[in-house]
């Protein structure tokens, strides 16, 4: 992979992030478990939707690019009896479809590339062969299954990932009787079952939540429709942020009644300090003297390395916490961005599950590793605006796998990245 050498700048003017690679992940599989065609649009083709458009024609429905968006055929679905699924480097796209192919009865083999074979899946070889599948794996992937799901209960913490929450609600629907989700714990990432749960409903199937408790009637109908996307607010945090550190920035596309948990970025520039104008479809985010705050990140995992960022350029002292399940993601995310920020001169102390950060006005610049890792890239990136030297990252195609022209939008917003 090559690297990308940015430039310090003062970043200014309006961009529109691509659609939410959440939304868009839900939306496609929903739409491939209705028995019809849907359209599902705008899209940005990222490796990872890729990887879930690979996954549903591998189970027998048709897509079609028609320019904007894809039109999906899902008549056939679930017409293989046996599949191969590749993943890539998607972990939402594994974790989606594993209960997803065991419902329609596939036997199928999961593969994928880069850390994503190393990325636990053991919630479901616990689960699983308790309700006629079996699991075959060492651990990871490749990863088989062989039989049909049944319904029933299926009880896991809630400090799991949400995607193994997700995948279970994608699938239960489709069974004969009724099943229920029991979290022993608190959930994490709750925005992004909200969210699930959201898109589910606009095809037509219904899941009950109550008292740490999913309940899914069984013999439900996925419904085709004509779905529209929503921008993607885990990217327009890596813009916001640049405008609150150097500059301004105006993100638009992205909805103020959003499910998606990352919405939360507006709130924490607020406290940081930030001079933040949300309105019901865009924020405008200018630069303002920034303190140190305390950020719980449970709720939030994928805007700790932007948040770091920003926290290198904020007086006093930030810490944040409860984002130890960073350490698995395509890196480990906790251990990346801050060697990366102190390589270039910040100061970043890591801890079991988080990161404490202190402070400082400017930082001189440097060469930072990317870990192959989209999310690192960027926030790098986005260091770079105040850095005195520039930064040179490595892996810079590593973007590919969320947002492919983030280094166009952000040049056109004033950065200079070559």
């Amino acid at each position: 992979m090559s690297d990308v050498i940015i430039y310090p700048s003062s970043i200014g003017g309006k961009v529109t992030v691509p659609p939410s690679k959440s939304d868009v992940h839900r939306a496609i599989i929903c739409a491939a478990l209705a028995k019809g065609k849907s359209r599902i649009a705008p899209i940005a083709f990222s490796q990872d939707i890729l990887a879930t458009i690979d996954c549903i024609k591998s189970l027998g429905v048709k897509v079609t690019d028609d320019g904007d968006g894809i039109v999906i055929d899902s008549a056939d679905v679930f017409s293989p009896s046996h599949a191969v699924l590749d993943c890539r480097e998607s972990g939402s796209t594994v974790r989606f479809f594993i209960p997803v192919a065991a419902a329609g009865g596939v036997d199928a083999k999961f593969v994928g590339r880069g850390r994503l074979p190393e990325r636990p899946l053991d919630v479901y070889t616990r689960l699983l062969p308790c309700h006629g599948v079996k699991c075959i794996t060492e651990g990871g992937l490749p990863f088989e299954i062989r039989g049909k799901l049944t319904p029933g209960r299926f009880e896991l913490t809630g400090g799991v990932s949400s995607q193994f929450i997700t995948g279970l609600l994608f699938a239960l629907p489709l069974l004969e009787g009724d099943s229920v989700i029991h979290l022993t714990s608190p959930l994490q990432s709750k925005g992004y079952i909200d969210m699930t749960i959201s898109v589910m409903s606009r095809f037509g199937v219904k899941v009950e939540s109550i008292d740490g408790e999913y309940r899914i009637k069984g013999g439900q109908k996925y419904i085709p429709c004509d779905y529209t996307t929503e921008g993607d607010w885990s990217q327009a945090a890596f813009f916001l942020v640049g405008g609150a550190i150097s500059g301004s920035a105006e993100v638009c596309g992205v909805r103020r009644d959003s499910d998606q948990g990352d919405k939360e970025i507006v709130s924490l520039l607020q406290r940081f300090g930030a001079d933040v104008c949300p309105s019901d479809t865009s924020v405008i985010c200018r630069k303002a003297p920034l303190h140190g705050i305390d950020i719980d990140a449970s709720q939030i995992p994928d805007l700790v390395p932007v948040l770091a960022v920003c926290a290198a350029f904020a007086e006093g002292t930030t810490r944040i916490y409860n984002a130890q399940r960073l350490r698995l993601k395509e890196s480990d995310r906790l251990l990346a961005i801050s060697e990366g920020l102190n390589a270039c001169g910040a100061s970043v102390a890591e801890t079991d599950d988080g990161l404490i950060i202190t402070g400082k006005d400017t930082i001189h610049g440097g060469k930072a590793e990317g870990f192959n890792d989209h999310r690192i890239v960027m926030s790098m990136a986005i260091a770079a605006l105040r850095s005195g030297g520039g930064i040179t990252v490595t892996d810079r195609e590593s973007i590919a796998k969320s947002y492919p022209d983030f280094f166009e939008d952000y040049n056109s917003m004033g950065g200079k990245s070559i």
